[in-house]
């Protein structure tokens, strides 16, 4: 008679189990054994040895997915941010899953380099990270990357993130062969031709401060092309980092004439206004540049009606040096994945702009069905043992110090937030908790 393989469970007790896909949203327990989940709401047979964890109170959701991060690495000089570090700091924000941009040195815009990126996480295993290719190579641009080698070696997605394909030809030749490769496209909706030597949003603030003009035509003309060209291609086409609000219906007349158009937005977008690069400095110099309350009030009612499906940090790790510069010559961008899921809460959800399953939905099943991977962001028997416990009222400071990132360009430094992953599991392996469990 073979050996019976020991099996490990775990049981989550009394928590709110609201799972966007299934529309599932009921206090009850679910059970997991090994990396799978065998049992959710009613639990009737719990086997001995189980551990339960409490969870009464907080949420258990899919686990969380983040589709635009960078880690960095492959890094031709000083790592900001490792896919270790990276993934370990994904993990204690609650994320299970992340997509990571191919801006690194060299670009990543080859087969090899998606494979190295799969297999280095893998070894790690704090959290899975899923890399996209670019579209062009070197993201310069002039010649098409090999798109269907990286998606047969795992690229999730194609873009050339961090720049625009500029020639209109070229664009259209990416959206088609990522089309036929079965990918979504992520833009970088940035015109260079409108923003030469802008740093910061064009306008009364800009003036003030003299600095660099950022005008928002720059992101809607790209979005206006890009989906003109689509049109006859059918592309999943995917907007990152939206900053304008006029974007927002630009995308929704694409929506409505039939194309796969999305949208994402992040923590700095829905939260900050270009006022606070009179503040901040350069802590709130982001690419694309903060806006105007008006253009958050426009994406957050985009969020509200369905446009907008799809929440995304941009983490964007820098070395401190290269934020202390004038401010036309520091770096663009902020970190943020290890306290977004606060900001998120303080952006959407206590202004009631949405509730909970949706905006669990923006962060799991949403951007699973964007990329492709209907094995996550969901709760299902027999699926994934990939979960994110949230204590919705724990009040905590940000404090970028304590941050796994080995970054501290974080803007929110100091805030008092509420909403926090207390647990997360990838696959059945707990990566980051701070609850006890006990034993049946």
């Amino acid at each position: 008679m073979g050996t019976i393989p020991y099996m490990t469970s775990i049981l989550f007790k009394h928590g709110r189990i609201i799972d966007p896909h299934s529309r599932l949203d009921v206090v009850g327990d679910l059970l997991i054994t090994d990396d799978r989940v065998v049992a959710i709401g009613t639990v009737d047979n719990i086997p001995t040895g189980t551990e339960i964890i409490d969870c009464e109170g907080c949420i258990v959701s899919p686990g969380l997915i983040d589709i635009h991060v960078h880690f960095r690495e492959p890094c031709g000089g000083r790592h900001e941010e490792t896919i270790s570090t990276g993934a370990a700091a994904a993990a204690a924000g609650g994320f299970t899953t992340v997509c990571t941009m191919p801006n690194t040195t060299p670009a990543t815009d080859s087969p090899e380099l998606i494979s190295s990126a799969i297999e280095i996480a893998k070894n790690i295993g704090k959290c899975r990270v899923l890399p996209t290719g670019c579209a062009t190579i070197g993201r310069q641009g002039k010649e098409l990357a090999p798109i269907a080698d990286m998606t047969r070696a795992g690229a999730i997605a194609i873009t050339d993130d961090g720049d625009v394909v500029e020639d209109d030809a070229m664009m259209a030749e990416v959206l088609q062969v990522a089309c036929e490769a079965d990918r979504c496209f992520m833009q970088h909706c940035q015109d260079p031709k409108l923003t030469i030597g802008g740093v910061m949003h064009a306008g009364p603030i800009q003036e003030e401060l003299g600095l660099g003009a950022w005008p928002r035509e720059a992101e809607e003309s790209i979005i206006t092309r890009d989906l003109t060209l689509n049109k006859n291609i059918g592309c999943a086409w995917h907007a990152q980092h939206l900053s304008s609000g006029s974007s927002v219906a630009i995308i929704e007349a694409a929506q409505q004439s039939g194309q796969r158009a999305t949208g994402e937005a992040s923590p700095h977008h829905l939260l900050l206004t270009d006022e606070a690069c009179k503040t901040l400095g350069t802590m709130a110099k982001m690419n694309p540049p903060l806006r105007t309350k008006k253009d958050i009030e426009a994406i957050k009612d985009g969020i509200k009606r369905n446009v907008i499906t799809i929440l995304a940090t941009d983490h964007a790790p820098h070395p401190q040096e290269t934020k202390d510069l004038p401010f036309p010559d520091a770096s663009f961008g902020i970190v943020g994945i290890e306290c977004a899921l606060a900001l998120y809460v303080r952006a959407l959800i206590d202004d009631n702009t949405i509730d909970w399953p949706q905006m669990l939905a923006m962060m799991t099943s949403n951007p699973a069905n964007l990329i492709g991977r209907s094995d996550l962001g969901r709760l299902e028997i027999g699926g994934k043992a990939d979960i994110t416990v949230i204590n919705p009222q724990e009040k905590w400071t940000i404090n970028a110090t304590e941050f796994l990132s080995p970054a501290r360009n974080c803007p929110f430094d100091g805030w008092n937030v509420h909403g926090k992953a207390v647990l997360t599991m990838l696959g059945g392996k707990i990566t980051h908790t701070q609850v006890k469990t006990t034993s049946c």
